[in-house]
């Protein structure tokens, strides 16, 4: 292997310097109380849809850059790969730009237009498939033929992160719950795209010794939920997720079930009623894997108010609606893809009014 040169840990070492400026200049994401009437149990939403680039996926894309910076993948020429479902791809657009590397994200055909259009506002390329199951393999092969660099989200993810601390998320909620009436959360609920949001937060309650339990809420299609139940890496299913960033069909490298203490299998349209009946109590759209989360969390919530436990629960508000206008909050779309979200809807309001929601696991 060649040595690096003395110009080259120059540029490293301003990459990373320009890196580390934008997160000083960021501020924390928001944790907000979502109110329920659920008399001894609150819930929380950790706001990740404040970050530059509008969602959770800033986090994971600040840590993919820097784990290629400092393990010398990145050179002042490299073209930058990746494959994603859009979310980690506009953030990954962002910091290569920032650094003045080129990007190309290969996606899905069917992901949002809005996604599409803020990678490209960063700079990068969009390269459609039309089968999901080929975005790895396209990526891969894009990056040997322009001798770049595949990110590689799914592998990396779990293992970019500092799940010890130095403001991860998972240090970060626990911190903004200190003055909440339950500051130690009985139960943190999260959606698995690569599984490093989940691997980061069930390691960090580990090592600080909490007794909070870590649940992965799993939309349709997803190979995650069978994986998890059966102890195999090897489960795949034959569709991709139509809940955009979360849900994979294959178990990705980053998932580690080891740190999970349960998964919650969410119908995708009961993932939709629930996107919509948050966007309508905090005034504002959020997306589709936010849904995804917040039905898992009642469900949750139901059965430690059955159990006679009080507590707290936190969950993530994984990015805004308006990546969706044309998708999730649009009902022609819903109705093309057999999507009836009306008995959801229907079990929301009731849970409005009595603090039950009349669909368990």
């Amino acid at each position: 292997m060649p040595k690096t040169s003395t110009e080259s840990r120059a540029w490293i070492a301003e990459a990373i310097r320009r890196v580390d400026a934008d997160a000083n200049r960021s501020a924390d994401t928001h944790l907000h109380v979502l109110p329920i009437p659920v008399p001894g149990i609150d819930l929380y939403l950790k706001d990740e849809s404040v970050h530059p680039t509008g969602s959770l996926k800033h986090r994971l894309a600040r840590s993919l850059f820097l784990y290629a910076l400092c393990n010398g993948w990145l050179k002042p020429e490299t073209t930058i790969i990746e494959a994603s479902s859009g979310s980690t791809a506009v953030s990954e657009a962002y910091f290569a730009r920032l650094i003045g590397l080129p990007f190309v994200a290969v996606m899905p055909a069917t992901t949002s237009p809005e996604k599409i259009d803020l990678i490209e506002f960063y700079g990068g390329q969009c390269h459609l498939v039309d089968d999901p199951g080929t975005v790895y393999d396209v990526a891969q092969q894009l990056a040997s033929r322009c001798n770049g660099h595949y990110m590689d989200q799914f592998t990396f993810a779990e293992r970019a992160t500092d799940w010890r601390g130095n403001n991860n998320i998972a240090e970060s909620i626990f911190e903004q719950l200190a003055a909440e009436p339950h500051p130690c959360p009985s139960i943190i609920v999260v959606g698995a795209g690569t599984g490093g949001t989940s691997a980061t937060i069930g390691r960090f309650v580990r090592y600080r010794r909490h007794d909070t339990r870590v649940v992965v809420a799993d939309p349709e299609n997803s190979a995650f939920y069978g994986g998890w139940e059966s102890d195999r890496s090897d489960v795949t299913t034959d569709q991709p997720s139509r809940i955009e960033g979360i849900g994979r069909m294959r178990v990705e490298k980053s998932f580690v079930g080891g740190v999970i203490d349960d998964m919650v299998h969410v119908p995708d349209a009961a993932s939709i009623a629930a996107m919509r009946w948050v966007s309508a109590i905090l005034g504002r759209r959020v997306g589709g894997s936010t849904g995804t989360n917040v039905w898992a969390s009642l469900q949750l919530i139901g059965e430690m108010r059955a159990d006679g436990e009080t507590g707290s629960v936190v969950t993530l508000l994984c990015d805004g609606g308006e990546r969706y206008a044309h998708t999730y909050y649009d009902d022609g779309w819903l109705q093309s893809h057999g999507l009836d979200i009306g008995p959801y809807a229907d079990a929301l309001a009731e849970f409005d009014a009595t603090g039950v929601l009349p669909v368990g696991r």
